[in-house]
């Protein structure tokens, strides 16, 4: 066995009480604390930025192909255009789209007990997917599809029903507005279900039935539609594949990704990633910072075995690397302990969920978690490795000792 290590071994699991022992127990806390909080700090900010941006992609796709309108926004009333097949091909040419489906929205009114409440109806057909919208529904079904005329069910969201007192399987009217024909339209439907996505610039607007009742509605040609709600198996493809559909499509059609039709969402939860810098740097100069210090008072204590060693021709390096190696030993230890409970905080959140959050600001009822297990174990090495070269510097005290003076030391 090498002699650095052999000495290093017998210092670290010394178990003789001396005032080091509660420095190194102050250093392992702190080292443990700061992995901790950065395991902790991944997996909250992995979390939030995926449920947040998980539920605006589950309601409206990663991509929107639709007419171009330069003065219009995004998320409006289209005009109606009809599909071809060159367009759907164009669509399904690329491998990482998973979903394509039409839609179309129209503004309308909802009347219950004389109270109203305006809405944009986002008409859908019997081919759409609800499975991406399950984790919203809170009461009922979602609407069904005959095949003969148009269904005459309507999905609303909760903060409507609340405002109009409005209950499962409850009529409503619905009334359309024809601007061209200045004239409104009223349709009687009844509420087969009832979702809530957490969103409320989503959950205050919009309201879910069949696309063949605009058709009908507005005099649509038959299998017009708004535009398509693309869904890719990868959302970090979305900036990608929306510059190839920009170069491909018609002049007359346009794409525009998620991120760019909401991007005050997105901005926020990028913002997020300054925070966890933030505490990433702080928790990394609190561990070095105490195990600099730890590793200090290690060598002053021990300045007369490093007298010793000296006069038996033990050279400065071996010296080190027996302080570098104690210090390991306590950094691993930290490290150890911090990713059992960083870990096992972030396993319970995800189970018990008892760290709750204003979902009507944060659109989160709980703070949710996503581990990477790569990241997790990234922080670990990186956390050692970096203690390990901060580690390098006191340890060039023991070069400035003479061995004389240091056996006299006390």
């Amino acid at each position: 066995m090498q002699l650095a290590t052999f000495l290093a071994k017998r210092i670290a699991f010394n178990k003789q009480h001396s005032f080091s022992r509660f420095i190194i127990k102050l250093a392992t806390a702190a080292t443990a604390l700061s992995v901790a909080a950065m395991i902790i700090t991944l997996a909250f900010v992995n979390g939030f930025q995926y449920a947040v941006s998980n539920k605006i992609f589950n309601f409206w796709g990663h991509l929107r192909v639709q007419e171009y309108e330069p003065d219009k926004a995004m998320i409006a009333e289209e005009t109606p255009w009809q599909p071809n097949d060159t367009t759907v091909q164009i669509l399904h040419i690329f491998p990482q789209v998973k979903q394509v489906q039409a839609f179309a929205t129209k503004s309308a009114v909802i009347e219950k007990n004389k109270e109203i409440e305006g809405v944009l109806f986002k008409g859908v057909d019997s081919s759409y997917d609800f499975n991406n919208l399950k984790t919203f529904l809170k009461q009922g079904r979602f609407p069904g599809f005959d095949k003969a005329g148009y269904s005459k069910e309507i999905l609303i969201s909760e903060p409507i029903a609340n405002e109009l007192q409005i209950h499962l399987n409850d009529s409503v009217n619905v009334y359309f507005i024809n601007q061209q024909e200045g004239r409104a339209s009223a349709r009687r439907l009844q509420v087969c279900g009832i979702f809530k996505t957490g969103i409320e610039e989503y959950d205050k607007t919009f309201a879910i039935g069949d696309i063949r009742l605009l058709r009908q509605v507005y005099n649509w040609q038959h299998g017009e539609i708004g535009g398509y709600e693309v869904f890719l198996n990868d959302y970090d493809q979305m900036d990608t594949l929306n510059a190839m559909l920009y170069e491909m499509l018609p002049q007359a059609w346009i794409s525009r990704t998620i991120k760019q039709i909401y991007p005050n969402i997105f901005d926020w939860l990028q913002i997020q990633n300054v925070n966890r810098n933030v505490i990433f740097t702080v928790m990394a100069i609190v561990a070095i910072i105490n195990l600099v210090t730890c590793l200090l008072i290690l060598i002053l204590e021990r300045t007369r075995m490093t007298g010793v060693l000296k006069a038996l021709g033990c050279r400065d390096w071996v010296i080190q690397k027996i302080f570098l190696y104690h210090a390991g030993i306590i950094a691993i230890r930290g490290i150890l302990i911090g990713l059992f409970f960083g870990l096992g905080i972030c396993i319970l959140q995800q189970q018990t969920g008892f760290i709750k959050m204003n979902e009507a600001a944060y659109y989160v009822s709980e703070a949710p978690v996503y581990i990477i297990w790569w990241q997790v174990f990234a922080v670990c090495a990186a956390t050692l490795l970096v203690c390990f070269l901060a580690l390098l510097i006191p340890t060039w005290l023991v070069k400035t000792i003479r061995p004389v003076k240091a056996i006299q030391f006390r």
